[in-house]
């Protein structure tokens, strides 16, 4: 036996050596053992976590519009020759529609345009298309307790759609199963904005792009859109403008104001957030006086850079009140101008937008104070619109001019067309 060995085994025969020498190797065997279980456990973890992933589970292509749609609609091909059965109005109308949500400014639109047309006798469905699946027929009805009533049968991922005078796109993802469409129906695409530039380069861009080649009659809302499709694909496109209405968007408030209200939506890249709080905390730094109240989505986890009253989404009376408070209102967007400038001025409220073609090509730019879109060039344009030399008068004329530009004009323009294309 070798001497090392000897000795280890003189020493734990000892007494006091020996006993404390086997304790030791006990305490060291349970803590090997504790780790050992504390190992099992973290691998059971990290498996739950893996399927709570699913991680385990095959991936698969996300599309908007159903890949089925998306296939058929080769828009190279000359499509058949329409048998249109013309008659005077009243006509029945076919919208496809993506899902609704609780607030959405691009259904709000449709959605009155809808009512109007009812209004007028005309018969309207809305088929409700969702290539992802992630919706139900009972949660789009409960959303639509949020937007103005309309009385047309609702239907959601139908395989088909009823006969018709006309069937409206109103998205690029619906503009595959209108394309697609087999009856002898007059096809348009409702066109409040160019939807390409809301996905990056890539699939989903490519297939936005391509919606606009397809033929579809363009029914636009926006000056800058009914240019660019008719001027770079061709594309036959009338055209409405965004509007207010009189009884929801009103001036109640000709005294200096001391608060500004800021469009702060995170989650749509097209409406600048970023951009808007650099601006802002310039603005801050300068004349601290003023109270910022920010609206259009909850964004109370959000650390800025200055103080402000988080809003969230507000209706319509809230709105009109904070407007009426307000002495402007940052509203950026890059791309097709919203609803709110034409609101905020109804108010009295001077909109601070960005400067480019998409949101000066509008209808109601005379109030309009349009900035450099930059931090400093917004904060300069913010300040200008918040400090007029007389409040009273410039709150008057701004709401006076905004009355102009009333929903029911462009409703009816959209009833002629309907009338010019059908009768």
């Amino acid at each position: 036996m070798k001497p090392r060995k000897i000795a280890s085994s003189i020493i734990r025969r000892l007494p006091v050596t020996g006993l404390y020498i086997r304790q030791k190797e006990q305490e060291i065997a349970e803590l090997h053992n504790v780790v050992k279980r504390l190992e099992d456990r973290n691998d059971e973890w990290a498996a739950e976590v893996r399927e709570m992933r699913g991680d385990g589970k095959p991936l698969t292509v996300l599309w908007p519009a159903t890949e089925e749609d998306l296939v058929a609609a080769d828009y190279r091909k000359i499509p058949p020759q329409l048998k249109l059965r013309k008659h005077n109005p009243p006509y029945t109308l076919n919208w496809i529609v993506p899902p609704v949500g609780s607030v959405s400014g691009g259904h709000a639109v449709i959605f009155r345009m809808i009512q109007s047309l009812e209004s007028k006798g005309h018969a309207c469905r809305v088929y409700f298309y969702d290539g992802l699946k992630k919706h139900s027929l009972k949660e789009i009805k409960e959303n639509m307790k949020h937007h103005v009533p309309i009385k047309a049968e609702l239907f959601y991922n139908e395989g088909s759609f009823a006969p018709c005078d006309a069937i409206f796109a109103t998205g690029w993802t619906t503009a595959y199963p209108v394309y697609n469409y087999q009856g002898n129906a007059k096809k348009f695409y409702f066109l409040q904005d160019y939807e390409a530039m809301f996905e990056p380069a890539g699939t989903y861009n490519a297939l936005a792009d391509n919606t606009y080649k397809m033929g579809l009659h363009g029914v636009s809302t926006s000056p800058w859109v009914t240019d660019k499709v008719s001027r770079e694909y061709g594309m036959v496109c009338d055209e409405l403008s965004l509007g207010i209405t009189p009884s929801e968007y009103y001036l109640t408030n000709i005294k200096k104001r001391k608060k500004i209200v800021f469009y702060a939506r995170p989650v749509t890249p097209r409406r600048g957030f970023e951009l808007g709080v650099l601006a802002l905390q310039l603005f801050h730094q300068a004349h601290p006086e003023f109270e910022i109240h920010c609206i259009g989505w909850d964004i109370s986890r959000y650390e800025l850079p200055f103080p402000y009253v988080n809003r969230r989404i507000l209706d319509t009376e809230d709105l009109n009140k904070l407007y009426n408070e307000s002495a402007t209102g940052l509203a950026l967007s890059f791309t097709s101008m919203s609803l709110l400038p034409v609101e905020m001025m109804a108010s009295g409220c001077i909109p601070v937008v960005n400067k480019a073609p998409y949101t000066t090509m509008v209808h109601y730019p005379k109030y309009v104070q349009y900035a450099e879109p930059s931090p400093q060039g917004l904060a300069d344009a913010i300040w200008e619109a918040a400090n007029p030399s007389d409040p009273a008068k410039q709150a008057q004329a701004v709401s006076d001019y905004a009355k102009e530009f009333a929903w029911f004009k462009y409703t009816d323009h959209l009833d002629r067309i309907l009338k010019k294309e059908l009768s």
